[in-house]
């Protein structure tokens, strides 16, 4: 339970609470050192991790770490961005009679979530991914990656170019909705403005996917799924109801985020009102906490005390759902979205 179900995050023990340190990535594990202010050690030591962990407060912790690029976050911090936040609002359009071409430029699982959830609602979606930087999950996971991206057409661009930039540029161009779950400088830093984006034509949509918001000095920490969803008091929440300190899921705040995205982008093109709107992923949680709490607060401490029972216990095998369109493979359709 102290340790996520994918296994790169973990609850430690800080001098005053406890903290979800997030090490998923090798570069992570290579910070510790400097995260501690400490001579170097060996960072595969979950022990000695503990140990100096336990030297420090959580919000030293959480604040130098997500200085340094960490994903961190405290069990007992509040979000620091509400769900979503309307960032720019863009013109309005008469309420479209067609479908909208979806470019997907995220990855992993929240954004990817919310383009398929697009396309089961009738959008046309290309998933958009960088010959040098493509989805990792599609090699670490390839059923997920297969269920999130089936029936998506693919474009492979390199982004490191001056001409991948600028064919990016023009597919973005023809857009109606755009989905991106990167820091905003990444973005910036590449050439693409979403404000442009949104005023170029009535109606469209950009939405930008973050662990805890685009605006502020929170704009620039790095947030996943495991360690999100203990910044939205979800963990705290299993420890008031339950006394113990654990994980709830397998980094929920992912798919809580696509749903929630995918729900806020067409009704934003329904609606004809568009706009770039920005998702917190911390802040989902906490509102999807408080909508629990709202709408039957015994039985969610009910399920609560149900997960921390389950500790040792393995889980119910379930089906494993089949993709039922194909999965295209990475630049399958350069030749049709792209000119030379």
């Amino acid at each position: 339970m102290r340790k996520s179900a994918g296994g790169g995050c973990h609850l430690l023990a800080t001098s005053d609470g406890w903290i979800a340190l997030n090490l998923a990535r090798q570069t992570d594990t290579e910070l510790l050192p400097a995260l501690f202010e400490t001579r170097l050690f060996d960072t595969s030591d979950l022990g000695e991790v503990n140990e100096l962990v336990f030297q420090h407060s959580s919000a030293w912790l959480v604040s130098r770490g997500r200085e340094m690029g960490l994903a961190i976050a405290s069990l007992d911090e509040t979000p620091a961005s509400p769900t979503i936040t309307t960032l720019c609002m863009a013109q309005p359009a008469q309420s479209p009679a067609r479908p909208p071409l979806v470019i997907d430029l995220s990855a992993l699982w929240a954004g990817p979530l919310c383009g398929q959830l697009l396309r089961l609602c009738g959008a046309h979606v290309i998933k958009v991914e960088s010959y040098s930087r493509h989805d990792t999950m599609r090699h670490g996971d390839p059923a997920l990656f297969a269920l999130l991206n089936q029936g998506k057409e693919n474009v492979g661009i390199e982004l490191s170019s001056h001409e991948g930039r600028a064919q990016l540029l023009q597919l973005i161009d023809q857009a109606d909705i755009v989905i991106e779950a990167a820091r905003p400088r990444a973005l910036s830093q590449l050439g693409f403005d979403a404000e442009r984006f949104v005023n170029a034509r009535p109606g469209r949509v950009w939405i930008t996917i973050t662990g805890h918001g685009a605006e502020g000095q929170q704009a620039d920490w790095v947030g996943f799924g495991d360690d999100c969803s203990v910044a939205g008091g979800l963990s705290a929440e299993l420890h008031k109801a339950s006394g113990v300190v654990g994980f709830v899921g397998d980094a929920i705040a992912d798919p809580l985020t696509g749903i929630t995205a995918a729900r806020a982008a067409w009704q934003a093109w329904q609606s004809g009102c568009g706009g770039r709107l920005g998702l917190a992923m911390s802040g989902v949680v906490a509102k999807a906490i408080a909508d629990e709490r709202a709408r039957d607060s015994a039985a969610f401490d009910a399920s609560l005390l149900g997960w921390s029972e389950s500790i040792g216990k393995p889980f119910p095998r379930l089906h494993q759902r089949d993709p039922e369109t194909p999965v295209r493979a990475l630049g399958a359709d350069n030749a049709h979205w792209l000119s030379c």
